[in-house]
């Protein structure tokens, strides 16, 4: 019993130990991400750049809701005149999966030049996303565009940067398991922080593409 009554002190102190930690992490992302973010366009700083973190696409290269509304969000500061330049990243690690070129259509679709339009196809999760515009495309300033539950980790690893990123939220709707998606955040703040601790490389590198240069050099 004396070795039971152990183990079961050792399995609470863990429980507690990690539980703690889950609370701390999360707090210090919010912490630093939330201040920097805008729920109103209209009060939103200017930026030369707009960057749009990537999400699902169907198969007939629609845009899911979510990444529809990061999109038209991001849309709405460039025709405000907030915004010059689009970076959009996301997942294109596969000739039958493409993010990047998806959002591209829909911009296109709206009478945006290519011309105004980059692509980071490598921006595999928002640390990869984030560490490529400031390293690929040389973006030290930018307004970042997703929905508010995502929009603090973006925030917080781009401070952890040094960027001067601030952040527009996307959120148009009630999106469709919204829950799950709040407590999976949870978890993907840890694997930010812990990225940012270890100052992680990002998958792939690659030669510049200032945002201030030829757009197309990134199609």
């Amino acid at each position: 019993m004396a070795k039971i009554r152990t183990y079961l002190k050792y399995i609470v102190i863990i429980c507690v130990a990690i539980y703690t930690v889950v609370l701390f992490v999360n707090w210090r992302v919010n912490s630093i991400g939330k201040p920097l973010m805008y729920n109103d366009i209209n009060k939103a700083p200017s930026s030369y750049t707009v960057i749009v973190l990537g999400a699902s696409v169907y198969a007939n290269g629609n845009l899911s809701p979510i990444l529809k509304d990061r999109v038209d969000t991001a849309y709405e500061l460039y025709k405000s005149g907030k915004a010059q330049r689009f970076l959009l990243s996301g997942d294109h690690g596969q000739d039958n999966y493409d993010e990047v070129n998806a959002m591209k259509d829909y911009l296109n679709a709206k009478g945006v030049p290519d011309e105004v339009i980059f692509l980071d196809h490598a921006g595999f999760d928002t640390y990869d996303s984030m560490y490529r515009a400031k390293y690929i495309f040389k973006v030290d300033s930018a307004i970042v565009v997703t929905q508010q539950f995502h929009l603090p980790r973006a925030l917080y690893i781009a401070n952890a940067l040094n960027l001067n990123y601030k952040g527009v939220t996307a959120d148009k709707r009630t999106y469709q398991y919204l829950e799950s998606l709040e407590r999976r955040e949870k978890i993907a703040n840890i694997k930010a922080y812990w990225e940012v601790l270890i100052n992680k490389k990002p998958t792939y590198l690659g030669e510049p593409v200032p945002i201030t240069g030829d757009s197309k050099l990134s199609y």
